[in-house]
């Protein structure tokens, strides 16, 4: 992957190529950014970078000469003088190579589950899916990795047997780069057994790069966090994410444009709404708070038994809807921002029910339940006890008629 290939961030790409350029290149980066900032493309791309033989001048030139007899021949080689390069070229057998996961000295770490009992799992097990789930979706957030290996219930981890397998790996000789690298995906899900590698990352060996990738700062162990140069990748623009759904996608403007302002800078989340664009979470949710508001409990049952069938992924999209649909009355409220979109209406009327005290306490109400969701709590039993959570929380029992 190449830098061009990576959706915005054009601040955080200038500032790894001139840690290259000016030689002040950290031997243990942490890559810290939120869901769908798209941290992993980056590593991926800073990698082949570094790793580029054009890039680090190990590119060879073949010049042709004229034989005596009158054909060419192979005359001599000259090694391209390194320069200063915006990103990796590209086509030579090292970004090849990269690009496919394939480079015999880049190395990838990742969350595994266990198959059966007394089970060892490491990430190179699992390597071919994970090429497979990487190249298919580059955005692609944990759960949805663990959906591809079949995980289902099972939690993802990353064991000591995989940093035994890092510290085994890392101590071999690179194969065809000067440096050889370990990318780490996820890093907060190590746990103590990161304490493994500490040896490894204070004394590596030469010209080794870790990169850790990690969501939850608070989640890193501390061991690890304070032996890495920290990089914060920031959310996405509105203007980023509009430019890859229109390129990348197809999107029309409009629908890209409303995509981008609800998605939080999050391009995973934009691509599960655009997966969901023919679904009308507007209508669902005015159903209800209809149901919970001016209808009663036999309407919040037929809600809760429509939202049941409709899987876990919708369901939590409902959620982030919800969410969504919050956070703009907040802002309308505080700082009177408008989007002059089908959020505003509804926004409107959420602030002539709930003061921001309401609204956070609902916004946390929901957050738990998408929470439950994906550790697959039973739909019924969970939505069942949220409708009873807001009618609570909305205190003032409004009967305004949400539509």
């Amino acid at each position: 992957m190449q830098f061009k290939d990576v959706i915005g961030q054009a601040e955080i790409k200038k500032q790894l190529i001139n840690m290259v350029q000016q030689n002040r290149l950290s031997h243990a980066l942490l890559f810290l950014g939120k869901e769908g900032n798209g941290a992993l493309s980056l590593a991926r791309a800073f990698s082949q970078y570094i790793v580029c033989e054009k890039v680090n001048g190990k590119a060879v030139s073949v010049k042709q000469e004229i034989s005596l007899f009158g054909d060419e021949t192979t005359g001599y080689t000259e090694e391209v003088t390194a320069q200063y390069w915006e990103d990796s070229c590209g086509v030579c057998p090292a970004c090849v190579k990269a690009a496919g996961m394939i480079h015999p000295d880049i190395h990838f770490s990742f969350p595994v589950i266990t198959g059966k009992s007394g089970d060892k799992p490491i990430s190179t097990d699992f390597i071919v899916e994970w090429r497979a789930f990487i190249n298919k979706n580059p955005y692609g957030n944990l759960y949805d990795w663990l959906q591809a290996i079949g995980a289902e219930n099972k939690q993802g981890n990353i064991t000591a047997q995989e940093c035994k397998d890092i510290n085994r790996k890392l101590s071999l000789k690179s194969f065809e780069s000067e440096y050889k690298f370990l990318i780490m995906w996820m890093s907060e899900l190590m746990g103590n057994q990161g304490n493994r590698l500490l040896k490894l990352i204070e004394e590596p060996p030469p010209n080794t790069v870790f990169i850790f990738l990690a969501e939850k700062e608070q989640l890193i162990l501390p061991t690890i966090l304070s032996r890495t140069q920290l990089v914060k990748i920031p959310a996405l623009t509105s203007a980023d994410i509009v430019d890859a759904l229109e390129i990348r996608e197809a999107v029309d403007a409009q629908k890209a444009e409303q995509i981008a302002v609800s998605c939080d800078g999050n391009y995973h989340d934009a691509l599960q709404q655009l997966q969901h664009i023919e679904d009308n979470w507007d209508a669902m949710l005015r159903e209800w708070m209809n149901s919970i508001l001016k209808y009663g409990p036999a309407a919040q049952v037929k809600w809760v038994e429509d939202i049941s069938k409709i899987g876990r992924e919708k369901q939590k999209q409902v959620l982030k809807y919800f969410i969504q649909v919050i956070e703009h009355a907040i802002r309308i409220k505080i700082l009177g921002i408008t989007t002059e979109s089908t959020l505003d209406d509804f926004a409107g009327k959420l602030n002539k029910i709930c003061q921001i005290p309401q609204l956070e306490a609902i916004t946390e109400e929901l957050n738990k339940a998408s929470y439950h969701i994906e550790r697959n709590a039973n739909a019924k039993i969970l939505f069942h006890a949220l409708t009873i959570r807001i009618y609570h929380i909305i205190s003032n029992k409004s009967v305004i008629l949400i539509q």
